[in-house]
């Protein structure tokens, strides 16, 4: 893999793309396609594929129909399954990477950990842990469910068992046998918990909230079908269309009408009664909010794993953990081997660690902070010139696949970058008052969402309930928002617009420790 040796003097690309999962290679093979090639990827790990490499715990997979969730421009017939498994999804990224030719603009080991707006040169000086470039324009693609998220647990330092996030899992690690303590019941938990659950000796699965659960209409893709979306793409063309708007129905129930989630969760509770029949159980396992507040899973396995014999559902909150055991609010202690972290992650943090600084010396993560994580059209933020985020804050989806959102954004971060070569432009910054108007219409609209209304606590709101994640609408809208670069809304900087400061191009090395 290629990699970029220590270096105190940066090297000068037009754009620099942060990430190469979706987002970051979407835009890749954008840029390539377009006849653009002075550009670089910069990857802090050795290897691509961002979400569907970095998660490869047993069961993983995708809850998105695999005929959608992938590139409009390069469906894939070979599918195995309706849900794609993670060992699929990753080896579509890699195909993708190396049909469109982008693998030679990927620079491997090159941990993003600070982006710099250079006022007097009109570009980003972005230092990474090999190296330094310089870029006109840095698109960020690290996208929202790339760092672990880990809970506060009195007691965990003093834990002598195996610990882990399902992210980080270890197959060195051997279950069988032993003693396992889950804690939390997600996305990643309702897909790993039935594959362990025969093999441990005991199962204490720690659940603070039940999700709701509905049927997964899965099945193996027939050699027949696979031979006609081969021979006629316009087959598997007509079924991603019909998925999508099946998909996109449920916008309706998102954000128009969430009384129409009762609907949905008559069959989730059929689903329910049907997998378990224990009644107590149950109680335990049927949500006291409205379907949609969180994220909705899909399961047939999950439910019959939590009645075997060696699996217990624990309701109470955890009060410690000790050298090997933890001891839950109601005095009870359970000795475990291992404790493993379904936790999920810090998906309402759109930049992770890096330390980006815009005009004027602004903080991004201090701008967040101060106004709220809001970006205009999820995508850029007033004072970042030349800065575009992809999957950036409201852009998640409850309801469709976020393959169709990051292909919105890069349609809007191409088209602005057209326009700023066309118009001979040094920079864009969005207009701080359109960012308001935008982000004021955002929210009004998600008063009335099932997100804010169903009565949960979920990872789509932050620290104060505001929603931060989650679009609220229909993903058509979206992508008409986003088709042209909408100039009006943005101040178009020109080279005599920039500031007259002075910048060294030597620059601090960064710590080659």
């Amino acid at each position: 893999m290629a990699s970029t040796p220590l270096t105190t003097r940066p090297t000068d690309v037009d754009v620099a793309v942060i990430g190469t999962g979706f987002s970051g290679l979407g835009m890749a093979i954008n840029l390539k396609q377009s006849g653009r090639d002075d550009f670089v990827v910069l990857e802090a790990a050795d290897d691509l594929g961002g979400t569907w490499r970095d998660n490869h715990y047993p069961g993983c997979g995708c809850d998105v129909p695999s005929h959608l969730y992938s590139f409009s421009f390069e469906p894939n017939p070979d599918w195995s399954r309706q849900f794609a498994p993670q060992a699929e999804i990753w080896a579509y990224l890699r195909h993708c990477a190396e049909k469109y030719e982008v693998t030679g603009h990927i620079r491997y080991n090159n941990r993003v950990e600070s982006a710099e707006w250079d006022e007097a040169g009109g570009f980003w000086h972005v230092r990474t842990s090999r190296g330094y470039w310089r870029a006109k324009s840095l698109v960020s693609g690290i996208g929202g469910l790339s760092r672990p998220s880990y809970p506060t647990i009195p007691g965990i330092e003093n834990f002598r068992g195996r610990t882990f996030h399902s992210q980080q899992w270890d197959h060195d690690y051997d279950l069988a046998g032993k003693r396992v303590a889950v804690i939390g019941t997600g996305a990643s938990a309702i897909q790993f918990v039935p594959q362990i659950a025969a093999d441990v000796g005991e199962l204490h699965l720690f659940q603070r909230t039940p999700p709701w659960v509905v049927p997964k209409p899965d099945r193996a893709v027939t050699r027949l079908e696979q031979a006609l979306f081969k021979r006629l793409p316009s087959a598997q063309l007509a079924v991603r269309n019909a998925l999508y708007w099946q998909l996109e129905s449920r916008a309706l129930a998102f954000v128009v009408q969430p009384r129409l989630m009762k609907l949905m969760e008559r069959q989730a509770r059929r689903h329910l009664r049907k997998q378990v029949p224990d009644r107590d159980l149950r109680k335990r396992l049927t949500p006291d909010y409205t379907l949609g507040c969180k994220r909705v899973l899909i399961s047939d396995d999950y439910y019959p794993a939590l009645t075997r014999d060696n699996v217990n559902l624990v309701t109470d909150g955890i009060a410690e953990v000790r050298e090997h055991s933890i001891v839950t609010a109601d005095g009870n202690e359970r000795e475990v081997d291992a404790i493993i972290y379904g936790t999920g992650f810090a998906a309402t943090d759109p930049i992770g660690p890096m330390k980006i600084t815009g005009r004027n010396g602004a903080d991004l993560r201090e701008t967040f902070a101060e106004t709220g994580t809001e970006a205009f059209l999820g995508t850029t933020v007033s004072g970042f010139p030349n800065l575009f985020l992809l999957t950036g804050p409201n852009t998640g989806l409850g309801h469709n696949s976020m393959v169709y959102m990051i292909e919105s954004q890069i349609a809007l971060v191409m088209d602005t970058l057209k326009a700023i070569d066309y118009e001979g432009l040094a920079a864009v910054e969005v207009k701080r008052a359109s960012q308001d108007a935008y982000n004021h219409w955002v929210h009004e609209h998600t008063k009335e969402a099932v997100w804010n209304t169903g009565g949960c606590k979920s990872w789509y709101l932050d620290a104060n309930g505001k929603n931060v994640t989650l679009w609220p609408g229909f993903t058509w809208d979206f992508r008409r928002r986003t088709r042209r670069f909408p100039a009006r809304h943005f101040e178009l900087l020109r080279a005599e617009d920039l500031a007259p400061a002075v910048v060294s191009a030597e620059i601090e090395p960064a710590n080659a420790a």
